[in-house]
C-alpha cells in the first residue's frame, strides 16, 4: 500500500489529478478501512477543484481514526479550508478550533479560523487572531517593536479613549 501512496503523491506533484483521483479511489475501493487511502483521496480530490467530493473523504479519513503522525492535521485543515469554500462556515470554524484544540503549536489553524470567522461576520475575533499570530510569529523588527502595543490594540479594537 505504501508504493501506491507515494505514487499517488507522485501524481498529485506532478499535476497529474485525473490519474492521481483514479488511483486513490482505487486504493480507497481496495482498503475501505484505511484511513490514509481516504485521505489520500480526499486531498487529490481537493486539489483538482473537487471540493465537493473531497469533503466525504477528509470526513471518512478522520472518522476512520487518522492519527497525527499520519496527517491527521492536514486532514483537518484540508476540511475545514474546504467547509469554508463551500460556505459552510460554522462547519469550516469548528473543524479549525478542533484542529486548534489538537494542533496547539500549528499556526495555521488560527489563520484559517480567522478566515471563517470573517465569513460569519465575526470580525472581530478574525482580527483579533491573525494580529496575535502576526505578532506572535514575525521576526521583522518593526512589529517586534510594537508587539505589546498590537496585542493590547488587538483584544479590543473598537475602544477609543
Amino acid at each position: 500500500m505504501n508504493a501506491t501512496i507515494d505514487q499517488i503523491i507522485g501524481l498529485r506533484k506532478e499535476g497529474k489529478l485525473d490519474e492521481a483521483i483514479q488511483l486513490a479511489l482505487e486504493l480507497v475501493a481496495q482498503e475501505p478501512s484505511d484511513p490514509i487511502a481516504h485521505y489520500q483521496c480526499a486531498w487529490c480530490h481537493d486539489s483538482a477543484g473537487l471540493e465537493r467530493e473531497a469533503v466525504s473523504y477528509y470526513e471518512k479519513a478522520i472518522q476512520l481514526g487518522l492519527k497525527p503522525e499520519n496527517d491527521l492535521s492536514g486532514a483537518l485543515l484540508g476540511l475545514g479550508s474546504t467547509y469554508r469554500t463551500l460556505g459552510q462556515y460554522e462547519q469550516a470554524a469548528d473543524t479549525f478550533v478542533k484542529g486548534m484544540q489538537q494542533f496547539p503549536g500549528d499556526r495555521s489553524f488560527p489563520v484559517f479560523l480567522s478566515m471563517a470567522y470573517y465569513n460569519l461576520g465575526k470580525h472581530h475575533e478574525a482580527m483579533t487572531l491573525l494580529l496575535q499570530n502576526l505578532v506572535e510569529t514575525s521576526s521583522d523588527p518593526s512589529i517586534s517593536a510594537y508587539q505589546k502595543a498590537i496585542l493590547f490594540y488587538a483584544n479590543d479594537l473598537d475602544k477609543t479613549w
